[in-house]
C-alpha cells in the first residue's frame, strides 16, 4: 500500500503529492509551494510522519509546478527531475512567473538532477513509479505510473473531464491528443488520476466520458 498526501498550493491552487509506504521512503511529485506556510506544512508533514524523501519528480517545468524546490532541496538534498525538453522552462521559473503573473521569484533553482526519459522506472521503499513522456502542454511533460497501486499521477496532461492548455511556450495541441489516446487510455480503467489540479477521477471514466478522449 501507498500513502498520498496532496497538498494544494499556490495562487493557482496546484497539487504536490507526498507519496510513501510502509518502509516511511517517500517521493515529492510536483512542489509548487510558493508561500512560507505552504513550504512549512510540506516540511513539517515530512518531518511529522518520520518520511525519508528519496526523488523530487516533476511532471513539468511550468512555475506553478515547481516554485517550492528549493525548499525541499535545501531540507531533504533532493535535486528535482524531469524530463530533459522541461528542463529550459524549470531553469526560468522567474521569467515564467513575470511573463504569467507579473511578479518575481527571489528563489534559487537548486542543481538538476536525473532527466527523466520514457519508460524509466523511479524506486522507493517497495514500490516503482513508470515515467511515461506525455508531451503536449509542455514538449517535456511526464506522468508517473505506480502499475502495482492502480494510481498515475498526470500533471497539467490530464484533469478530471479536462486537459492541460497548449497554448503556453512549446505547447502542441496534436502531441497532447497522442499522448491521451496512445499512452494514458492504455492504462487500466481503474488506474485512479491524480492531477495537477483539481479532484482525482480514473482512467476509465476519463477515456469514457471526457470529450478530449474522443
Amino acid at each position: 500500500m501507498i500513502d498520498i498526501k496532496c497538498f494544494s498550493v499556490n495562487m493557482l491552487q496546484e497539487n504536490c503529492y507526498i507519496v510513501s509506504d510502509a518502509t516511511c521512503e517517500a517521493v515529492i511529485i510536483d512542489c509548487g509551494a510558493y508561500y512560507e506556510a505552504e513550504r512549512k506544512a510540506i516540511v513539517d508533514y515530512v518531518r511529522k510522519q518520520q518520511l525519508k524523501p528519496r526523488h523530487l519528480l516533476c511532471t513539468h517545468g511550468h512555475m506553478d509546478h515547481v516554485f517550492g524546490v528549493d525548499t525541499i532541496y535545501e531540507e531533504f538534498g533532493l535535486k528535482p527531475e524531469i524530463h530533459v525538453d522541461d528542463a529550459e522552462l524549470l531553469l526560468n521559473v522567474d521569467q515564467q512567473t513575470r511573463d504569467m503573473i507579473g511578479i518575481g521569484y527571489d528563489h534559487l533553482i537548486p542543481p538538476l538532477g536525473d532527466y527523466l526519459k520514457d519508460g524509466d522506472e523511479v524506486s522507493f521503499g517497495t514500490h516503482l513509479l513508470k515515467v511515461i513522456h506525455t508531451p503536449g502542454h509542455s514538449p517535456g511533460g511526464v506522468v508517473f505510473w505506480c502499475e502495482a497501486e492502480q494510481a498515475v499521477f498526470t500533471g497539467d496532461t490530464l484533469f478530471r473531464m479536462s486537459v492541460g492548455r497548449t497554448d503556453l511556450h512549446r505547447g502542441s495541441w496534436p502531441q497532447l491528443m497522442e499522448s491521451l489516446t496512445t499512452r494514458l487510455a492504455h492504462l487500466p480503467a481503474e488506474t485512479i488520476v491524480y492531477p495537477g489540479h483539481g479532484p482525482q477521477s480514473r482512467i476509465g471514466d476519463e477515456v469514457r466520458m471526457n470529450p478530449f478522449f474522443r
